[in-house]
């Protein structure tokens, strides 16, 4: 049986290229769809890979592209989550059979993080795409909450500074999180095509591994021996924070409010921060991280 055709949205972001990257290893054909007069670079040129430029925001410009396509994969940016109805319109009239939307983080099942703006973006995203399955019988999805991506925030300084060595510890950083590898993420999703019957219509839920701000400093202090700063703040003065940034209403305040929004979701155990009881890791074929990859990581990015 040959491998089902994938399209993917967004192959050229933190999240796409690895994604990209996995399904042509793992002998998935591949056609990448860019904006039309995208000055971004395009991917490396591969013997499975096809490019189709597209305007996002047309059906009629996307379902042609779609077309012989059996799985749609939207990696979008956060700022164009709300954005992607035209594309599941376009999947359903082009005959896909499975959509797997741009979601990749925060628990969108748990009532307090729908509240969040974020949060409430990718609830209507599903809501819309339950109605398409309803619509269209021969349609499903799979939407992958994965928690923080660990290396890239790592890297990024985005939840501990292994650069500068600093950090603010979210309700004390002892709250236990889930975190997944962007590679782990790209297996998920290989993991989503090749078992869509059993995960259709649903969120599933993936981690490589469950930390804590602390335990990734200490791992970085054994590591190099270097004294950390640190402050405190609540994931609740993130929150009204965020929304003061997000009134000013500019791209970067809003982009600062975005990020808050994620902090207040994935560092509040109240928001559904850890997936341990609720995983699909064995489904998609992710094993979790022992404590030694968790410190291997941290180690390769001091």
């Amino acid at each position: 049986m040959s491998a089902p055709r994938v399209a993917l949205a967004g192959a050229t972001g933190n999240l796409g290229r690895p994604i990209l990257s996995a399904l042509l290893s793992a002998g998935y054909p591949v056609t990448v769809l860019t904006r039309t007069g995208s000055t971004s670079s395009k991917p490396t040129s591969h013997a499975n890979l096809t490019i189709e430029s597209v305007d996002f925001t047309s059906v009629a410009s996307l379902t042609p592209a779609l077309r012989g396509i059996q799985v749609v994969v939207c990696c979008f940016a956060t700022s164009a989550l709300d954005s992607q109805n035209p594309l599941i319109d376009a999947a359903v009239a082009a005959g896909v059979t499975h959509f797997i939307p741009a979601d990749f983080g925060m628990d969108t099942q748990n009532p307090l993080a729908v509240q969040l703006p974020i949060g409430k973006i990718k609830a209507e995203n599903h809501e819309y795409l339950r109605e398409q399955t309803k619509a269209h019988p021969g349609f499903s999805w799979t939407a992958i909450a994965n928690g923080w991506f660990l290396d890239w925030v790592l890297e990024m300084g985005l939840i501990v500074d292994l650069t500068k060595h600093t950090a603010t510890l979210y309700n004390g950083g002892d709250v236990v999180f889930s975190a997944t590898t962007l590679a782990d993420i790209a297996k998920a999703v290989i993991g989503v095509i090749e078992n869509q019957g059993e995960i259709a219509n649903r969120v599933i839920y993936v981690h490589s591994a469950t930390v804590t701000q602390n335990q990734l400093i200490q791992y970085a202090k054994d590591k190099d021996g270097k004294e950390w700063k640190t402050v405190e703040k609540s994931t609740e003065a993130v929150r009204k924070e965020s929304y003061d940034e997000l009134e000013k209403g500019d791209g970067a305040d809003v982009e600062a409010a975005t990020l808050g929004f994620c902090i207040v979701a994935l560092f509040d155990k109240e928001y559904g921060c850890d997936f341990s009881e609720r995983l699909a890791n064995d489904v998609v074929c992710v094993k979790e991280m022992t404590e030694q990859g968790v410190r291997e990581v941290v180690e390769r990015l001091l």
